[in-house]
């Protein structure tokens, strides 16, 4: 499995807040801007919250394996692989999600006089800092997940 780049999430990022800047001030210029959801940001803090619990006990699972206590649970590789899985799709969404509300947070700067825009920039903020959370537990379990390189020396080859 590849390992997450920081130049894709960053990339993504990037597009996605230009792109929902452009779209934010386009939607205002023809109406009413749509609302930020309070829920955003509580979502995606939950989200950060199961990723850094599962590196977490995998981590120490691992760690009980390698130290060969007695009576350790080893981790099966089909579990870690999805956690894996699960953890990089994770990334790959908040990136995008952070891009969006960045971009939105951004448009909605100019108007922080009003009071209901406003609360909608703190709520695009704190969802764009949920995101960036998601993104730092997804590479924890990442690193988590890594397995150690392989070790063996050439001689042991020559020498056969």
């Amino acid at each position: 499995m590849r390992q997450l780049r920081l130049r894709v999430l960053a990339g993504l990022f990037v597009g996605a807040g230009v792109l929902s800047w452009a779209g934010a001030r386009l939607w205002n210029a023809l109406g009413t801007l749509p609302s930020v959801p309070l829920a955003a940001p509580i979502v995606l803090a939950a989200i950060a919250a199961v990723l850094l619990a599962t590196a977490l006990s995998l981590r120490s699972r691992l760690r009980a394996q390698r130290e060969r206590r007695p009576g350790a649970k080893g981790v099966e590789p089909l579990m870690a692989a999805r956690a894996l899985v699960f953890g990089q799709a994770s990334a790959l969404v908040a990136a995008l999600v952070a891009g969006v509300y960045g971009g939105i947070g951004v448009f909605l700067l100019s108007y922080l006089d009003l009071p209901p825009r406003r609360d909608q920039a703190i709520y695009a903020g704190a969802a764009v800092v949920a995101s960036f959370a998601v993104i730092a537990a997804a590479l924890f379990l990442e690193h988590v997940c890594k397995l150690p390189e392989d070790h063996d020396d050439d001689k042991s080859v020559a020498a056969a």
